[in-house]
């Protein structure tokens, strides 16, 4: 099983985290934010990747750095688990609809960090959570996962709905993209690496 456990503690967070990209949608996830929890909840049922997360974050002075450093040890979990990379599908994408938000993801597991992140999202609050905390955490997951990510609000104005939207498609995309084509060993690119 591709799978990967990190730990990474520092003077603002200490997160412990276990990863399996081929799992069944299983989650036991505690960020000390209840709403990171849902989204990070809905992130692994729609990817159907099993996580295991428990992050203690000085979330008294503000979510920002459990939220970074969450989407950091995320994005090496996953780069861990993937391995060589042999066979993979390496490019997917999702379009997910949340009621009145449609958000669209789009994923290369290129082995080169870059993000597009075009969602001007609502600046209302959802409980303590603040919208701007979701480009950090896709910023953090995609540098150290080192892939590509376009992410897209095509609209929507509720902001859990369309944090959720973002999140959903993020989940389905990357599931998609890290899936293991049957027979097939190389490396999905000219180059020989990723």
């Amino acid at each position: 099983m591709r799978s990967a456990s990190v730990n990474r503690k520092t003077n603002e967070t200490d997160i412990s985290l276990e990863l399996t990209l081929d799992g069944n949608g299983k989650y036991d996830i505690d960020t000390g934010v209840p709403f990171f929890n849902h989204m990070l909840e809905l992130f692994t049922r729609h990817g159907s990747f099993d996580l295991k997360l428990k992050a203690v974050g000085d979330i008294e002075v503000d979510l920002h750095h459990t939220v970074e450093d969450i989407g950091i040890v995320l994005g090496q979990a996953f780069t861990q688990a993937l391995g060589d990379k042999k066979g993979i599908r390496r490019y997917a994408n999702a379009f997910i609809p949340m009621d009145e938000s449609l958000a669209r993801a789009v994923v290369d597991i290129s082995g080169r960090p870059f993000s597009v992140f075009d969602a001007k999202l609502p600046r209302a609050k959802v409980g303590q959570f603040e919208p701007e905390l979701v480009r950090e955490f896709f910023q953090a997951f995609v540098n150290h996962a080192r892939l590509t990510l376009h992410l897209k609000l095509e609209y929507g104005d509720n902001t859990h709905h369309v944090i959720e939207a973002l999140f959903k498609a993020f989940g389905v995309a990357l599931s998609k993209a890290v899936q293991v084509k049957p027979g097939v060993q190389e490396i999905p690119s000219t180059k020989g690496l990723l």
